[in-house]
């Protein structure tokens, strides 16, 4: 009998294996457009929560805008409620008596701040750094109204404030503080205006409800002018700008440059042009014609 090979099972070949790239840096602008909600990650590959936690912290540290749980976990490929149990564990951490920041939720994210507490020995230190950037006391004004009355049309700003002011709105839309809203369906259609998420950033609030009473704002006003020196115009807005400069016409109602330290043409509504001449000189006050003499 013939002897029959057996035919040997053949070994499947194995495919090469593929070298895994190491994950790519993510960089601050994809961290910041970053919208999409963060996938599952399995458990094996997850990060441990220290190291992620500390790696949360560097990232809200550089961050110059807040970052939203959404924007910080699809960039780290974490799901959203690790991310925000972590970060809640960094905000207890730094609330402690021994850190000098904390961390805010600030215009619907995360942002590193310093504590209230320390807030005039930092404020003393940057002042001897450079000089100060800060609005005038008529653009904090106007700001005001338009935060507490948004959305608010310039007449409207005008009639609270009782002076002109398209300087100090330019000045806020160049910073901005503030934006137009649309129009008031009124007769003209006048640009409504309200503030913005910079506004909220640069104040620090969560949102408008933090703002602060007309009590507290008052304080914070007459803080504002006790660090400059009246008639001296700020670094920010230059002299005659704050009520003057305008490119629409200004009225017989503009605010003269000599009530700014004061402001009060603000609390007071000014008179007419007619009234304004009556009062300043009056039958008995003119000024005799030149070659006329005084005696009877």
């Amino acid at each position: 009998m013939e002897e029959q090979e057996i035919p040997q099972e053949q070994e499947p070949e194995q495919e090469p294996q593929q070298e895994q790239n190491p994950p790519e840096a993510v960089s601050m602008e994809d961290l910041l457009s970053s919208t999409e909600p963060a996938p599952e990650v399995a458990p094996d590959v997850a990060p441990d929560a220290r190291s992620l936690r500390a790696v949360l912290e560097a990232i809200i540290y550089v961050a110059e805008e807040p970052l939203t749980l959404a924007q910080i976990a699809g960039a780290l490929a974490q799901p959203t409620e690790r991310v925000e149990a972590l970060i809640q564990e960094l905000i207890a951490e730094f609330d402690k008596p021994e850190h000098g920041v904390t961390i805010r939720e600030v215009a619907g994210g995360y942002k590193m701040a310093t504590k209230p507490e320390h807030h005039e020995a930092v404020r003393s230190f940057v002042k001897s750094l450079k000089p100060p950037l800060k609005l005038s006391l008529p653009a904090l004004e106007t700001l005001a109204v338009i935060a507490y009355k948004q959305p608010v049309t310039a007449p409207e700003i005008m009639e609270i404030r009782g002076v002109q002011g398209a300087g100090v709105l330019k000045t806020l839309l160049d910073r901005k503080l503030i934006a137009a809203a649309g129009r008031k369906n009124v007769i003209g259609k006048p640009i409504l205006y309200k503030t913005t998420k910079e506004f909220l950033i640069q104040f620090g609030l969560k949102d408008l409800s933090e703002l602060p009473t007309l009590k507290e704002f008052e304080e914070i006003r007459r803080m504002a002018f006790a660090d400059g020196e009246p008639g001296v115009p700020t670094v920010e807005e230059p002299a005659g700008e704050g009520e003057q400069a305008s490119a629409e016409p200004q009225g017989p109602t503009d605010e003269p440059a000599a009530a700014l330290p004061g402001e009060q043409a603000s609390v007071e509504e000014p008179a007419s042009a007619g009234e304004a001449g009556a009062a300043a000189i009056g039958p008995s006050d003119e000024p005799p014609p030149e070659g006329r003499k005084l005696d009877g």
